[in-house]
């Protein structure tokens, strides 16, 4: 046999053997993962990567446990497929999990795959994609199966801040397996197919009685609203897939790049006569934000996060004049703006996300304070709440802030005031900065000459003449603007052009900190 027929028969092997690996559990597998309205590993990757094209590794690595007849179950490539390839033309690592064989549960070789992806994103620089469909540990394999979780653990800790980690969870996360997500940046959840939790419906009945189905348990509806576990709920696995695409277009591959700026038609100067109007004189009727954001920003960039969860914070990503902007906000039509436990810890893990990738904070305030009661005390807000405090104080990004009306108290502090470190701060004529509402200040300050009056109608008009007085004095943005809290009091309808010109200012500011006693981190108020 010569030596061209010899190389045509390995050639052949191979390429039998590439298409044993591409069925994953066989087709038998692949159609009832169809039934169930899921894709396959290899469908998702092909919709995830530029043309479907991407350099796939490790296709043919199998498990080597032996116990419990797993070693008579055994298939290329150990339930996960990863590979590199390009999204928008950037390089970005994807793990994609395969539920066809063993429901994609996680052994060691398995995890192994999924670390040396981990490890290769990291060295070379690049965003991961995790898009997780698994039934949890290899109960045949053990502890190596735990081992696997935690080696998976420890590289998405060291890869945090340093490249963007995306999951997406497109079946059962359970037990262990969640925690690989809720290491990382961001969660996009596909509706009626996917859910996480920590322990299933037949355990929780069997500890503490309670009936619950796997959807009421850990659907995506409840991690978008209730736990804030989900930033995004798709409604089918393309919208997922989508999702991630547009959020990485947000986002610049590590955290030693800026991220990247795109071309805008949207004019520098334009002004935005409605938002003259758009603060209702009554300073407790509530408005949108979000009408304050879009008529600022480049029409049409606004990126929201979590956007069911803690709605009296809005955050998210935009662009202004093409540069990437992380927005931070507060949402009088909840709460009236007051900060709770939710929106804390949203605002805080945010913009530390955004410190770590470089890209600049742009936070509108109307804020009356932090909401009162003993739910909230008890369940620590003060803990909660110092999250914020420190976020902004130690990110080092360009600050913007903009004072759209009331900024009370120790939550006008914590909402990127200057006193934090804000670089820019502006404030509308409409600000009121104080250290509480005129009208408990008036209360405060007056309570003997109010209590004297014993008229209550003669009382109330006192009080509204003494808050006036106090509003008039101490909350206006002026009085702030004498004692340079405030760079710029300006129309709103001038904010776009005025933050523009700062943030082009502000794009190339260097901010190292090094300050003794030397220390390993600083320790947020968890």
């Amino acid at each position: 046999m010569s030596e061209e027929e010899i190389k045509r028969k390995e050639i052949e092997i191979l390429r039998e053997r590439i298409g044993i690996a591409r069925l994953g559990g066989g087709q038998e597998a692949i159609n009832r993962q169809h039934a169930a309205g899921k894709l396959t590993a290899r469908e998702r990757l092909e919709m995830l990567f530029d043309g479907g094209i991407y350099t796939e590794i490790d296709m043919f690595v199998t498990h080597r446990a032996t116990e419990f007849g797993i070693d008579k179950k055994k298939v290329y490539g150990d339930g996960v497929v990863t590979a590199f390839g390009k999204i928008n033309g950037r390089t970005v690592v994807a793990i994609a999990q395969d539920f066809t064989f063993m429901g994609g549960s996680v052994g060691e070789m398995h995890a192994a795959k999924i670390v040396k992806a981990l490890n290769y994103a990291m060295s070379v620089g690049v965003p991961v994609i995790f898009l997780n469909d698994s039934g949890g540990a290899r109960i045949q394999e053990g502890v190596d199966s735990l081992k696997g979780y935690g080696d998976i653990f420890y590289l998405n800790v060291m890869a945090s801040g340093s490249i963007p980690q995306i999951a997406v969870i497109m079946g059962p996360c359970a037990g262990g397996a969640v925690y690989s997500p809720a290491l990382m940046d961001f969660i996009v959840m596909v509706d009626k197919i996917s859910y996480m939790f920590i322990t299933g419906p037949k355990v929780v009945k069997a500890a503490i009685g309670e009936e619950v189905t796997e959807m009421e348990l850990g659907g995506p509806e409840i991690h978008a609203t209730k736990s804030g576990v989900a930033h995004f709920v798709a409604a089918d696995e393309r919208e997922a897939i989508d999702i991630v695409k547009k959020l990485l277009s947000y986002l610049p591959s590590n955290s030693l790049e800026l991220p990247p700026r795109i071309q805008t038609d949207d004019d520098p100067e334009r002004r935005a006569p409605l938002l003259n109007n758009l603060i209702p004189e009554d300073a407790s009727k509530p408005y949108d934000m979000h009408m304050v954001i879009e008529n600022i920003i480049d029409y049409g960039t606004f990126f929201e996060v979590q956007k069911d969860f803690a709605k009296n914070a809005i955050v998210g990503f935009a662009r202004l004049y093409g540069y990437t902007i992380g927005v931070v906000a507060n949402q009088p039509l909840y709460y009236m703006g007051a900060l709770d436990i939710d929106a804390s810890d949203k605002i805080a893990r945010f913009v530390r996300f955004c410190n770590a990738f470089n890209i600049p904070i742009v936070t509108f305030v109307d804020v009356p304070g932090f909401v009162p009661g003993t739910f909230q005390e008890y369940k620590g807000i003060i803990r909660h709440g110092a999250k914020i405090l420190y976020a902004y104080a130690e990110a080092v990004v360009p600050k913007l802030t903009v004072i759209v009306r009331k900024a009370y108290g120790g939550a006008y502090i914590a909402m990127g005031s200057r006193h934090l470190g804000a670089d820019f701060v502006i404030a509308w004529p409409t600000a009121e900065i104080a250290v509480m509402g005129p009208e408990a200040a008036a209360e405060i300050i007056w309570r003997r000459e109010l209590q004297a009056i014993k008229d209550d109608d003669e009382r109330e008009k006192m009080l509204q003449k003494l808050a006036a007085e106090y509003r008039e004095k101490l909350t206006t943005p002026y009085y702030a603007a004498s004692r340079s809290y405030i760079d710029a009091i300006v129309e709103p309808s001038e904010t776009r052009p005025i933050l523009i010109k700062a943030l082009e200012f502000l794009i190339t500011k260097r901010e190292i900190r090094i300050r003794p006693p030397p220390k390993k981190h600083g320790l947020i108020p968890l």
